[in-house]
């Protein structure tokens, strides 16, 4: 059935011809003539140069978004610069605080020892200076004892050998010697 109606459609096309209007001009000429006239009118009208001020202040705008894109960005990577020479300068001046406060610990446990040490030396020596007082005084208090032993050692001799006679010639010398001088 598909045969039967191509061959129909064929046969339609062949009786008929383009249509034509006044007998010369078709339809392809008719467009053409529209065409024409309506670019004429627009022409006419001035829409191309409309279209292309248009355009042109498009274009200006657009190169004044990117002018100011341009200045965003110059400004974003001297921000930046700068940033990074602040940041670079606080890593350094981080660094520099570490360091110095290493330094200042070590010191600090210098001193620590240094005065751990001295404070040692001090007890030592007051340790010392006790024990020498100490021996001082218990060698004084023996003197002490021992002379008090032998005052009372000598007196009771002088009592038991020593009578009047030996007084009286101990005070007989104790004068002549103080006349003498």
């Amino acid at each position: 059935m598909a045969d039967f109606l191509f061959i129909l459609s064929e046969a339609a096309a062949a009786t008929h011809g383009e249509p034509k209007s006044f007998g010369f001009i078709d339809a392809t000429a008719w467009v053409s003539i529209a065409m024409a006239i309506f670019i004429a009118i627009l022409l006419w009208k001035k829409v191309p140069a409309m279209v292309a001020g248009m355009l042109d202040n498009k274009i200006a705008e657009i190169s004044k978004q990117l002018n100011e894109a341009e200045q965003l960005r110059l400004e974003a990577e001297s921000l930046k610069a700068e940033y990074e020479a602040k940041l670079a300068d606080a890593a350094k001046e981080a660094e520099e605080m570490r360091a110095r406060a290493d330094a200042e610990a070590e010191t600090l446990v210098a001193k620590a020892k240094a005065d751990a040490t001295a404070l040692i030396a001090r007890r030592k020596q007051m340790a010392e200076d006790r024990i020498a007082a100490a021996e001082a005084n218990a060698l004084a208090e023996v003197r002490s004892a021992a002379a008090k032993a032998a005052t009372e050692a000598a007196a009771k001799l002088i009592a038991d050998k020593h009578d009047a006679k030996a007084d009286k010639a101990l005070v007989d010398d104790a004068i002549a010697a103080v006349a003498k001088r």
